[in-house]
């Protein structure tokens, strides 16, 4: 069986709901920039979705539910992540085995303090695997379950097939993502592959934000532009 079968049928088995290679060479000098040459130098990414549990979504609407808050915080990043980082470890290791290398990049985990940035960008990746588009949230949107996925990366040298092309972003003319956010931290520009995270967002302005709340209530999440995308809630026409 072709590598990539194997790959992707261990990411189902482990309990992936996604699975996307993406040819890294057209933003090698972006993901160098980000990441450093030890990351630029992968020719290929393998992109692991799991999606949010629309129960547990859904009641942050209300951003004073304690109860909500910390039910989001709980299985949408702390048990996620476990599950996503558990399965690119599982994945790369049969990489390895198989005389590739892998490197894999975790759910979650800051590197860059001043851009409050990681290693490498799932949402890039995703993309470029054809998985999803950059919304005007700077959110990945899947066609599926819109951005309610959290998402774990394995870097490699294998010479696996993409999956896909990059989405052309469909969110039109709507902006409840950009009109929802307590703090105003996104322009509502569309993604633009030239132009630099912050012509889009502002991740100081989110960061301080969460801060305020982690002193509010113990727990650093909003998540409201996540929970407000149509394409994610599947009951609001997109315009």
């Amino acid at each position: 069986m072709p590598m990539d079968n194997v790959l992707r049928e261990l990411a189902q088995a482990l309990g992936a709901d996604f699975y996307g290679v993406a040819d890294l060479s057209p933003a090698r000098e972006t993901i160098r920039a980000q990441g450093g040459p030890g990351v630029a130098d992968y020719l290929r990414s393998v992109s692991i979705g799991v999606a949010l549990m629309n129960a547990v979504v859904d009641p942050i609407v209300n951003q004073d539910d304690r109860p909500a808050i910390q039910n989001y915080r709980h299985h949408g990043y702390d048990v996620v992540n476990l599950r996503l980082d558990q399965i690119v470890s599982r994945l790369s290791s049969s990489l390895q085995r198989e005389g590739h290398r892998a490197l894999p990049i975790p759910a979650s985990g800051m590197v860059n303090s001043e851009l409050l940035q990681g290693a490498f960008s799932h949402k890039l990746g995703a993309h470029l695997a054809g998985l999803g588009w950059i919304g005007k949230s700077c959110l990945l949107i899947t066609p599926e379950a819109g951005p309610r996925v959290r998402w774990a990366t394995i870097l490699t040298d294998a010479p696996l097939p993409p999956t896909g092309e990059p989405l052309e972003q469909r969110c039109g003319d709507c902006r409840q993502c950009v009109e929802i956010c307590p703090v105003q931290a996104f322009t509502g520009r569309p993604f633009r592959e030239e132009e630099p995270r912050s012509a889009r967002y502002d991740a100081h302005r989110c960061q301080s934000y969460l801060n305020e709340r982690q002193k509010g209530t113990g727990f650093a999440v909003c998540g409201l532009c996540l929970y407000i995308c149509p394409h994610g809630r599947k009951d609001e026409a997109v315009g």
